[in-house]
Parts: structure tokens; sequence; C-alpha cells
């Protein structure tokens, strides 16, 4: 007769449980960050079929931009996720306080490249060219919304930060969920200078 316990394999007994995989920074914000970017595409395609059609006037207007302010947010916000992502480093190796002070170096960066663009906001309209001109019409639909969700990333950086100094939490989850979104705003950044200031 078969002892209890000695009716299965061996490997049965003693294969490791499976460690359930998940989505950095959790379905939810990937559906919401993938959404934006459709979007956003949507609305560059839309810029490229406006400029498409008036070349002259697009190029005309686009060289009254100054390239060394989006120079200076593009490398700011590069520098910004730098910092994002060694806190999610610093989160999954337990060092929690090294992890705040990278967040809060990132939204310092996202604090600069607000100002920055309020001073080129108010440079470009005090110099007459504003939504009537076709290309700057873009340039401050395109800039706007992207500080606006500048702004909400700053918002969801210091709920990040508000739970690393939670005892009772100190979830990484949330800190992958912000950094997801930091670097979202990053990317868009990214094509947005592109399309802007050095398209030609």
């Amino acid at each position: 007769m078969t002892a209890p316990g000695r009716d299965l394999p061996a490997t049965a007994q003693s294969s490791p449980p499976v460690r359930e995989r998940s989505l950095p920074g959790g379905v939810d914000m990937w559906v919401m960050v993938l959404g934006d970017l459709f979007f956003f595409g949507c609305y560059f395609v839309t810029y490229m079929v406006f400029r498409a059609l008036s070349v002259e006037e697009f190029s005309a207007s686009q060289r009254h931009l100054n390239v060394g302010i989006g120079v200076t947010n593009t490398v700011v916000l590069l520098t910004s996720s730098l910092f994002a992502a060694l806190a999610v480093i610093a989160v999954r190796e337990g060092a929690l306080r090294n992890a705040r002070r990278l967040l809060l170096a990132t939204g310092a960066c996202g604090v600069l490249f607000t100002l920055l663009k309020v001073y080129e906001w108010h440079s470009e309209i005090s110099r007459g060219h504003t939504i009537h001109d076709e290309f700057f019409g873009f340039y401050y639909v395109f800039t706007g919304v992207h500080l606006v969700h500048l702004a909400l990333g700053l918002l969801i950086l210091g709920i990040a930060v508000r739970e690393l100094h939670d005892s009772r939490g100190r979830r990484p989850a949330i800190v992958e969920q912000s950094v997801l979104f930091w670097h979202m705003i990053d990317l868009l950044w990214v094509v947005i200078f592109a399309l802007l200031y050095l398209m030609r």
C-alpha cells in the first residue's frame, strides 16, 4: 500500500509556485496612456495635413520659434525621465528615501519645463504671434494640451511621493504608474518638438 503523500510524482511535489506576471504600471494606466497617444496621433496627422497645404506659410511662422528654449525643455524632460526611471529601480530595491528624492527631482524638472514654456508663450504673444496665425494656432494647442498633461503628471507624482511616506502603503505599483504616465509626457514632447521646431 502506498504511503499517504507518496502517490504524486517527485516533480509535482518539488515544483516552485508559479509567479504571476503583471504588466509594469498596470493595465488601466496602459489603456489610458495608449488612448492618449492615439488622440495625440490624430492631432499630429491633422497638423501634417494642414502643413502640407501651406508649407511656405507654416515654415515662415515656424522660424519665429525659439529653438534654444525648445532644446532646453527637451533636455529638461529627458533628464526628468531618467530620474523617474531611477526612482522605480530604487523602489524595487527598497531604497524608499532615495526613490522619494528622485521623484521630487522629476517633479522639479517638470516645474522648470512649465516656467520655460510660460516664458516662451509670453515672448511669442508679445511679438504678435497669436492663434490667428494657423501655425501658431497648432503650436498653442499642442503645447497647451501637453502642459495640461504635465500638470496632471505632477499631481500623480505627488501622490506617489505621498504613498512612499505612508508606512502602511508603499506600493511600488503606484510609483510605476506615475512614472509610466511621465514617460508618455516625455515622448509626446519629443514628437511635438520635432514637428514644431525642427521640421522644415
